[in-house]
């Protein structure tokens, strides 16, 4: 049975430290739910109530969409070695894009990526706890470098480019306001 608290405690902010792999979760008022699994050293705990993201440039933009319609969003991370555990961050989310003042504030926080797209700030309403009992085992071997790789060949302003293409709005049509 999960357990809910309010907020982060120092153990689960080190669980959340030590994690190579996450699963946000948002969803509009109708459309696709959207479950992206994230890593490459995108995540930062900011407080017990609030965390940050880094979001690289990839095919979709479903998380922004999401996000400008209905601000919620869901952050869960397993344990794949060690004591097994599934934690959730509920909350609610803004997007943070590079034309914005609080850009440079956050994205300060992660290594540099050509890549870099959106940052999202999840302010934490509940977390939860549970067993994750069934969660296998796995190894971590390295991050993937492709996505970097990428991004660093197309350069910034074939990355622009890309986004006017691909990323301006989401699968069900809706507008990320990637360039509001």
């Amino acid at each position: 049975m999960g357990k809910f608290i309010e907020v982060l405690t120092p153990e689960l902010t080190e669980f959340i430290q030590n994690q190579k792999i996450f699963f946000t979760g948002t969803a509009a008022t109708t459309g696709r739910v959207n479950i992206s699994p994230k890593g490459m050293d995108s995540l930062r705990v900011i407080s017990p109530t609030q965390v940050v993201w880094l979001n690289l440039t990839g095919s979709g933009n479903e998380t922004a969409a999401h996000l400008k319609e209905v601000n919620r969003m869901t952050i869960m991370f397993c344990a794949f070695e060690g004591k097994p555990l599934i934690l959730r961050l509920y909350g609610s989310a803004k997007t943070i894009h590079q034309q914005d003042s609080e850009w440079e504030q956050y994205y300060q926080l992660f290594p540099a990526n050509n890549g870099a797209r959106n940052i999202f700030l999840l302010e934490i309403e509940s977390v939860q706890t549970s067993c994750g009992f069934a969660v296998p085992f796995m190894d971590y071997i390295e991050d993937r470098p492709i996505l970097k790789d990428w991004a660093e060949k197309k350069g910034q302003e074939g990355i622009q480019d890309y986004w006017q293409e691909k990323n301006q709005v989401s699968i069900d049509g809706l507008p990320t306001g990637l360039f509001d």
